[in-house]
């Protein structure tokens, strides 16, 4: 990256800095020169994505002054840091972090599995579950008895059909959110419904503010759109955003478009609360960026306090103008992955555009698909299929905590309220070593620099709860091995994976 897109102030580069814990030294180990020290704690929070990559660090005295140490201690870590490939300098324009280069992030890791594949890998690559059956089967029969009148005609319908439009737009207006059906439009997923908006609003080049980590595919999305991403960091834990940092972001980068995930953000689980979602819309409204709120994971609340009305209102519900909040929506990770139904909700005038696009891409969205999803939402059928989800995440996710716990006791996370995954921080070894040892034992998941901009979060990797019972132990007890394996630096030969039946 030839230059920074966000700056960290001195006091706040500071209070991250203060706030690492420093693992006491064992007998006979010497404690490292404080330049060392620094340059050892600035790489780490680069790593674990608490500092952006491509952010300007204060200028050497600031920061001295801040952490009441020499200048020259500053200087030193600084050059440290140039030499290791982590910070990058230039005359005039100050010193931003950087990753090395030959650090590429992980080409697999989300992608599903081959069928043939499932009998000897435990797939924790992809977040999603199986279909919940017998209401997809329902939904399939109620689509093809609706289906005839529209065999008649072409199939072409670009907002999608005028039936589903409504219905979803009735459910944000039960929501508290008054919504026409000229302000819905039906997609290929949440990832066509994203593309398209890539694609109307930021072209090759422009800037787009994103949540440091967030959701891997959409990531990879906006790169191949040409994108410039400008990561801004998660606060601690599961409590949302940083909003101090978002502001600054917005106000100095100026982005063209924002994406954040509030309702149980992928990969960290973590739940923005009103407060937080009143305070971004209104920094992208006063920095003119149109603000994309991903919804898919919104009604997977997993404690039963964010039932019944308990889950904040909508990040759109802070915008009544319509002007600056673009909402997306998804069956796929509520009800089942190949139902490949998305929708974005906008203002009338932003969704004509996008059907006015949409002639170049993929001109509509399958109709059968569609009607079965408005089966599902007319009929109740979503309703009592989203419990059974929801029935079945709980669960896979106390299974897979109490597993993780008891095989890898030096891995840390927090327990999620809701969605569909575990962040977690394994222990101090690489994320991307754990996934490659992963393959060789028969377990596969994603590294953190997956869900991070050029190389962040090495010491991470995302655990979905995809998985139960004795399959999430049998699943953890081959992370423990794939973790012994970093640990003894193994880079060759293979250890072949156990077959499994669950």
């Amino acid at each position: 990256m030839a230059q920074w897109t966000s700056a960290m102030g001195a006091a706040q580069l500071a209070r991250l800095l203060n706030s690492q814990q420093e693992r006491p030294a064992g007998p006979g180990t010497r404690r490292p020169p404080a330049y060392r020290a620094l340059a050892d704690g600035i790489r780490l929070l680069v790593l674990e994505g608490r500092v952006p990559v491509a952010a300007r660090l204060p200028a050497e005295r600031e920061l001295a002054l801040a952490l009441s140490v020499s200048r020259t201690t500053v200087a030193a870590a600084y050059e440290a840091l140039r030499g290791e490939g982590f910070l990058e300098s230039r005359r005039g324009a100050g010193s931003w972090t950087a990753v090395p280069a030959g650090n590429p992030l992980p080409a697999r890791g989300l992608e599903p599995l081959p069928p043939e594949a499932l009998g000897s890998v435990i797939d924790l690559g992809c977040a999603s579950l199986p279909a919940p059956e017998p209401w997809l089967t329902r939904a399939v029969q109620g689509a093809l008895e609706e289906l005839p009148p529209y065999a008649h005609t072409h199939g072409d319908y670009p907002a999608g059909l005028p039936a589903l439009r409504a219905m979803i737009a009735e459910r944000y207006t039960a929501r508290g959110i008054p919504t026409m059906p000229e302000q819905i439009m039906v997609t290929t997923g949440a990832m066509g419904a994203i593309d398209a908006i890539c694609h109307l609003f930021a072209g090759r080049g422009e800037r787009i503010a994103v949540e440091s980590p967030s959701y891997a595919n959409i990531l990879q999305l906006m790169r191949e759109a040409g994108a410039r991403l400008i990561p801004v960091a998660m606060a601690e834990g599961l409590t949302g955003w940083d909003l101090d940092r978002w502001r600054q972001v917005l106000r100095e980068a100026a982005p063209r478009l924002a994406y954040v995930v509030a309702d149980f953000h992928n990969p960290t689980g973590a739940l923005a609360d009103e407060d937080q979602r009143r305070r971004l819309v209104d920094a992208a409204r006063s920095a003119g960026t149109v603000l994309v709120a991903d919804e898919t994971m919104s009604e997977l609340w997993l404690d039963e306090e964010y039932g019944n009305g308990g889950m904040p209102r909508p990040v759109c519900g802070f915008d009544p103008a319509g002007s600056t909040v673009i909402t997306v929506g998804s069956a796929s990770k509520a009800f089942w992955a190949g139902m490949r139904i998305g929708w974005v909700r906008a203002a009338p005038d932003v969704i004509r555009s996008l059907v006015a696009a949409r002639a170049y891409a993929d001109l509509g969205t399958p109709v059968l698909e569609q009607l079965a999803v408005n089966w599902l939402f007319s009929t109740g059928g979503w309703e009592q299929a989203v419990d059974l989800r929801r029935d079945q995440a709980r669960g896979n996710r106390d299974a897979l905590v109490a597993a993780v716990r008891r095989e890898l006791p030096g891995w840390e996370f927090e327990i999620p309220r809701g969605g569909l995954t575990l962040w977690v921080r394994a222990g101090g070894l690489s994320g991307s070593r754990l996934a490659e040892m992963g393959e060789r034992v028969g377990v596969r998941v994603p590294s953190g620099p997956r869900f991070g901009v050029d190389g962040a979060f090495e010491g991470y990797v995302r655990l979905p709860f995809t998985v139960g019972g004795a399959v999430a132990d049998e699943a953890a007890a081959r992370l423990a091995a794939a973790a012994r394996l970093v640990e003894s630096g193994a880079t060759g030969g293979s250890e072949a994976p156990r077959t499994f039946v669950a």
